[in-house]
Order: C-alpha cells, then structure tokens, then sequence
C-alpha cells in the first residue's frame, strides 16, 4: 500500500475545489502546507510498536515471552533495525533492557520474571532509538498482571470513585454558537462509569441532559450564553453523587462540526455574527500520518456557517485529522475521525491437522498464509487463564497507538463496521486527543531537532583507531579479531578493514549478550604501536520516561484469577522443591592441572599421549588465520620441514615422511589439508619413534583433533588486548517437552499455561504452510490460539480460537 501516492493523488481532486473557493495567505498556502506536510512525512515519519505476548497474566518465576512489530503510517516500517523493551517494577527500577534486532518489522525477546518477585505489575515500555526524538506519549505502554500466591492487601479507595471529563468537539465551547460537548466517566480503576445528570448554568437552570451512550461515553449539545458559566449534576452507577465545572464558554470563536457518512466526512464551519476579520477567511486542511488528504480555503466574509465533504473512499483506514486554521494560519479547531474501510486486514487460516486436548497428547496447529509474505506470532494457551482485554495488534496499530487517551476495550470497534459501532467509536474520537502534528511550527517549515539517529542497520561492530597519524592511516592497516562470546562454545575470527579516517566496520558481525573482542592491528607495526581502538555498539541505554500505570490496565474476572492462582501456588511449591533437591557443592582438593595436560587428557588416547610438540588450536589467535593444517605447522617444529605450494604438501621430518592421523585414524597429507582451521581443536607433532604408526613410526607423526561438543576456547587471544562489547539481548528457545521420548523431566507434573509460543513464523510466497506440533499439559482442557502479523504491504493480522 503506497499510502503517499494514494494522498497526494487525492489531495489533486480538492485542491481544484480549495482554488476556486477563497483567497490564500500571502506567505503559506495549502501547497506551501502539502509541500511542509510531505517533508514532515519524508524526513520525521513517526514509527509506532505495538508488542504481543504469549499470555494476558504470569506467576513469579515463569517467563514473559514477546514479539514487538512496528509500523510507520500503514506500512511496516523500515527506520529502524533495533527495538528496545524496558520491564520496570513499581519503584521505577528498570529491571531488564531487552535489545532486539528487528526482521520484516517485527523483533521477539523474553524476561524471566524472579521467582522472589513481589510486585502485582510489572511495567512495559517499548520503542525505538528514533521514536525518542518525539512525544514520549507515543511510545508503546503496558501493565502486566502478575499472579502472587498470596494476593497483595487492598489499597484503600480513593475519596473520588468516579471521575468525568467534558470535551467540546472542536476543542471550544464558544458563546452564541451550538456546540457539542461529549463526555467520558471513569472509574477509579480506569474501567467506564455509566452517568446521567444535567447541567445547569449560573441560574440553575437545566440546559442539557447528560446520559451514558457506550462504555461511560456520551455528548450533548449546548448553546452558551454571554456571561453563563456551566455546571455538571451528575451520578455514577455506584449512586455517588458529584458535580463538575463544564470547560468556560470563549467570547469569539468558531465552532467544527464533523459527521461520518459512508464515503466521505462532512462538516460545518460556523463563525459568530460579529466575529473579527481573522475568522472570516478560515482554511480547513484534512491530514493522515502526515500526509495531506484535503485543503480548501473557506470564506466567512458574507455568511457565518458553511460546510463541505471530506471524500475517504480511497484512504487506508485510521485516524484523519481535520484542522481549522484561521487567516493567518493559526489553528482554532481540531476534530479527529476514523476512517474503516476494511483494507487493513487479512486472515490466514488456522486450523488442527491433529487435536489432543486430553492429558500431555500431541497436537499440530498448521497455519497457511496462501500467496502472501508475512510475519507471524503463535501463542497456545490454556482458555482458563483468561484473555487480555486491553489491546489487540488491529486496534493498537491503527487506532489507540495514534491517541493519548486511555480506550477501554478497543478491539470491540473493529468486530465489525455497522453503523452503530461506527456511532460509538466516534464517540471515542470525541473524547480522545491527536496532537502529533506542531502545526505553529511544521506549516512555517520549523521541523523537530533531531537528538537520536535512527538505527538504520544492525548493531555490527564498528569503531574507530585513535592516535594515528594521517600518513599512517593512508597506508591502512588490517584490523584481526577474535570474538569469544560468554554463550557461544566457540571462537570467531574475523577482520576488518580501517579506512583513511580512522574508522572500521564489519556488518557481518551482528553481537548478541556480552563479547570479548580481541584484537591486533597487522600489516603496519608503527601504527599498531602508536594506536588506541575504541568499539561502539551504538546500544541506547534504558531511558527514564514517566510511566502511565493506567496504561492497558488488565482487568479479570474472580474465575479467573483464582484458577490462574491456584496454578502458580503449585508451579511455585514445584519449582522451590526442584531447587531444593540439586546436590549440595563438594569440595574435592587436587593438584591443579595445566590447561595442555587437561586439553591432551580430553582428546588424545593413551597410545597417543606420549612426548610431542602440542598446539591448543583454539586459544591461538592466529590458528583460523591460517590457511590449513600445514601453513599453521610452519616453522613451529624445529626439524620439521614443510613445503606448501600447489597440490598436496611436502612433510619431512628427520629424513623421511612422518605419519599422519585424523582423530587417531590414519590419514594422507591430502586428506589433512582439506580440513578447515575453524574445526581443528588440537594438533599434535609426535617425536620419533612413534609405536602407533604403521612399521614404527622412525620419522614421527601428525595428529590432527576436531573439536568436541562443549568445547570453549579457555584464554583466546591471551596477551592481546580486549574490549567488552555488549550486543543484542540473548534470547531463549521456547521449551515445549516432547512426551513421545523419555526424559526425567517429563516425570515431573505439567502446569504449563503457556503451550506453545513461536514468535518467528515467516511465511513466503512459496513457503506457506507451517505445521507447529506442540503437547499438552497435565490439567488444561481447552485450547486459546492467538496469530497475530503483519504482511509486507501493511496488512494485520489477529485470529483468536478457543479450541476445546
């Protein structure tokens, strides 16, 4: 979806309505504003995230798994490569800064919660490096439910249960004019307030009613009266009585009427009969994700009211803004609007090839996605742990992720599009803010300071030499790494290239948990001896944002929570009993062995383990470098003369061809030379006579060993210097048993309420069909399966199934 062609061609019809019908500014004109408006667009998109995880609720000690996805407008969004997500308890301590590297618009991560965490929420705050630069408001917010054992007491109510906000539409209530005034009561608990009441003015005369529409939201119409002040008489479902000032009447003003219709948005402009020269040439400019969709100028000058029809046929569905501005381009009104033309959405099919909802039997989910490129989440849970009711990715992505306001239930406005639920999420519209767009300043070309970069690619590693000369750097210098990372058994070698500024990179290096880099600067000894390197990652450090904790409050019903309690209380008493029965540490006194001896121990037999020239292949920081086996051998032997140009190598030792052996098998020269450096864990050069080969072994041997499973470089690098390098956070694999096989830890009671969870299901043209096997548990008897996505033209996807 090409939303940027599709506004500006539709912008070209009403402008040659906008022409005809006023007279423009004398320094901004709507196309000065469309060409502002672009700009904004081009160069400060606004990214958006919404973030899925794999259950509304979690016990101490179980892990949060998620998948993030981010758009820009309504396409996925392709600013930023790295997506952070902070957890933060109830003091505002960041408990885990999760970075993820983001595929197809979408990045996956997990935290595991302690199991001595006390806190009944837990803070969620997502977004990238570039969506820094703008309203905090805009980042993605969630409260997530934590289940104690032992419920939390209850705080005490606050003194005022129910609380109401009055919102004129257009922003104003202006004398001598009708205008609309929608309204939306809360509980204390975030959740809608049904109320009815009348408001009255200065004489206590009753000027309107007020009567709940839909989930605590309504609006009425009032015509204020010069010197009339305004107040709300009004009770909550609870019987509390309450009385609230209406917002003031202005003096001069005008007054924006929008109304949904099927293919267009129709309004009304109106002025006071005395209004000043700077009201009656108005201009009315319709924008969507930054882009302009209509202008026109509106001429007041002989009539006070006027209107016309925004056409939204064509436009992708979300929120349209429509602004006022008067003659000197200053905005007076403001009204935002929905537009659902259900071409959002697609639904890929979910189904069971095979169905076990009994006790730990096997299921396959199977997911097909027919010709279309898509990024997929999976989460299989057990039905009676409850759904979250705050959010969905079609309702955050296109509607509460452009607003500030808290929206109860807001996938309810996308269960269909029937003129009644189009009636109450306008009503949503009227009691919620926009703002995104700093219209004083973006009509005058005056565009946000940009502090953070966008992460275009991913955190590779890169930096920079420091202290070399320029005459040294024009030479250039080869830049030799060894990466050993805490989770990986094994040794990276890798290279970069330093350019004549100074500074290297390799994007091939993508970093995940904490590294060690070690490094050497080869080909230039005067540079390498006058230089300091510095590494960044470029990583953006936990940022301290005011938290919302009404934010996506989680709301469940007493079922509910006791049974999701009932689970935890045993998973935890499992969980402390398995933690109890691990072996207590043993002490065991031993002369300390050489890490040659140990290495030697590990992979050579007793035949081999006599004397012999040895080689830790592993912690040699120049052993990948190397071209094979031979080239490595070279000069490190005294006697042992090897000869390496084309073909097969020439190896003599003490007059005459050593033996060669491939993990103690016997091996040629050719066989040895094919092997690749990054295998080999060990070599051994055996002093002659050597029993073990064929006829005595007069001239020696050559033993090569690959590396073994578990394998870890114990001091790569040793005496090269190093830097820490923190990458991407480290992500686990879901575990999801397999009750088809033996294990001991299958012997233990299943209370699993997550099943299944596959945060990467990425579908292809070609490859469209997943087939996801997942076991039961021990208690769950009904299956919740939620997909959600995303497709590469911006397409969302939410299917939710209770299988049973």
């Amino acid at each position: 979806m090409n939303i940027p062609v599709i506004m500006r061609c539709l912008f070209a019809s009403c402008l040659l309505v906008s022409i005809t019908t006023g007279v423009q500014s004398q320094n901004i004109s709507i196309n000065s504003v469309q060409n502002s408006l672009e700009n904004l667009a081009t160069n400060f998109p606004q990214e958006k995230i919404y973030v899925q995880f794999d259950k509304p609720s979690y016990a101490p000690g179980e892990t949060i798994w998620f998948k993030s996805y981010i758009m820009t407008g309504a396409d996925p969004s392709q600013i930023s490569k790295t997506v952070y997500i902070d957890f933060i308890n109830t003091q505002g301590r960041v408990l885990k800064h999760c970075v993820s590297p983001v595929l197809q618009s979408g990045g996956s991560g997990d935290y595991s919660l302690p199991l001595e965490f006390k806190d009944e929420v837990v803070y969620v705050k997502a977004y990238t490096k570039w969506m820094l630069n703008f309203d905090s408001s805009f980042l993605y917010r969630k409260t997530i439910h934590i289940i104690q054992s032992k419920p939390v007491r209850n705080k005490p109510v606050p003194a005022i249960k129910t609380a109401i906000q009055f919102l004129p539409e257009g922003g104003n209530i202006v004398e001598n004019i009708e205008t609309n005034v929608a309204f939306k009561a809360v509980h204390f608990d975030g959740t809608p307030a049904p109320v009815s009441g009348a408001v009255f003015n200065n004489s206590n005369a009753k000027v309107a009613d007020i009567t709940t529409i839909h989930d605590g939201m309504g609006v009425f119409s009032l015509t204020a009266k010069n010197g009339e002040t305004y107040i709300a008489k009004w009770k909550d479902d609870l019987g509390n009585s309450y009385e609230t000032k209406l917002p003031a009447a202005q003096a001069t003003g005008i007054v924006l009427k929008v109304s949904p219709q099927a293919d267009t948005r129709s309004f009304t402009i109106q002025r006071q009969d005395d209004a000043p020269a700077n009201l009656q040439k108005l201009y009315i400019i319709a924008s969507m994700q930054q882009h302009l969709v209509y202008g026109a100028a509106v001429n007041l000058k002989d009539v006070p009211v006027t209107g016309g029809a925004i056409p939204v046929k064509e436009l992708p569905s979300g929120i349209l803004q429509v602004t006022v501005f008067d003659s000197n381009w200053v905005a007076i009104a403001e009204r935002i609007t929905f537009i659902n033309n259900e071409n959002y959405a697609f639904e890929p099919e979910v189904g069971f090839a095979e169905l076990g909802t009994d006790k730990r039997k096997q299921n396959t989910l199977v997911i097909h996605t027919d010709s279309i490129s898509a990024n997929l989440s999976v989460a299989v849970t057990d039905a009676g742990i409850g759904i979250d009711s705050s959010d969905d990715i079609v309702s955050h992505l296109l509607l509460t992720g452009d607003l500030k306001g808290n929206v109860y239930h807001p996938y309810y406005y996308f269960q269909n599009n029937s003129d009644t639920l189009q009636k109450q999420l306008d009503l949503v519209m009227l009691t919620n803010g926009w703002r995104r767009i700093d219209w004083e300043n973006s009509i005058r070309s005056k565009y946000p300071k940009i502090r953070y970069q966008n992460e275009a690619d991913y955190l590779s590693l890169a930096g920079k030499v420091y202290g070399a000369t320029d005459q040294q750097l024009k030479k250039g210098a080869m830049l030799l790494l060894i990466i050993n990372n805490s989770k990986d058994t094994a040794n990276r070698f890798e290279q970069a290239i330093v350019d004549q500024s100074g500074k290297f990179a390799n994007p091939n290096i993508i970093l995940y948990d904490t590294s060690k880099i070690y490094y050497k600067i080869s080909g230039n000894e005067s540079f390498a001896n006058s230089s300091v390197i510095n590494f960044d990652n470029s990583l953006s450090s936990p940022k301290t944002i005011a938290e919302d904790t009404a934010a996506n409050a989680f709301l469940a019903d007493t079922a509910t929570e006791n049974y999701r309690r009932r689970l935890a209380e045993e998973e935890l008493r499992n969980a402390k009993f398995r933690q109890g029965t691990t072996l207590q540490d043993v002490v065991v006194k031993t002369r300390t062995k050489s890490p040659m001896q140990v290495l030697d121990e590990k992979y050579a037999s007793p035949l081999f383990s006599g004397d012999g020239y040895q080689f830790d292949v592993m912690t040699d920081p120049f052993g990948r470098s190397a071209l094979s086996v031979f080239q490595y051998l070279q000069g490190k032997v005294p006697g042992l003369q090897i000869t390496t140009g084309g073909g097969t190598p020439s190896v003599t030792w003490r007059g005459g061809t050593p033996a060669f052996f491939y993990n103690e098998t016997p091996a040629d020269a050719s066989m040895l030379q094919g092997i690749s450096m990054s295998d080999i864990a060990y070599v051994k050069v055996l002093r002659p006579p050597f029993i073990g080969a064929v006829g005595g072994g007069a001239n020696g041997a050559i033993a090569i060993y690959t590396r073994k499973g578990g394998d870890v470089a114990t001091t790569p690098g040793k005496g090269l210097p190093y830097k820490v390098i923190i990458g991407y956070s480290e992500q686990k694999e879901f575990y999801s048993p397999n009750y088809d096989i033996y294990s001991e830890n299958n012997e233990q009671k299943d209370l699993r309420t997550t099943l299944f969870w596959s945060p990467n299901v990425l579908t292809t043209p070609t490859n469209n069909t997943f087939r996801l096997k997942f076991y039961n548990n021990d208690v769950t008897q009904r299956f919740r399966v939620i997909v959600e996505g995303i497709t590469t033209d911006g397409k969302l996807a939410h299917i939710e199934k209770v299988i049973e």
